[in-house]
């Protein structure tokens, strides 16, 4: 299976991802690029940002995928 097949079933089961569970759970660490590969098939995705704790406790600002 090709890491944006596993990113589209991931995205059926569970509405959205962000990158770090991309890399955690599925592998994925250009994640944009799965999203656009899917896009490309007619996938709809939206993109929203929001923001997340690093190991740092820093505030960071990332994409979150969502499935229409």
């Amino acid at each position: 299976m090709k890491q944006y097949e596993r990113l589209h079933a991931h995205l059926n089961r569970f509405g959205s991802i962000t990158p770090f569970i991309a890399w955690t759970e599925l592998g994925i660490y250009r994640l944009s690029d799965c999203v656009y590969k899917l896009r490309k098939q007619g996938v709809k995705i939206e993109t929203t940002y929001v923001d997340v704790k690093n190991q740092f406790e820093e505030t960071c600002h990332v994409a979150k995928y969502i499935i229409q």
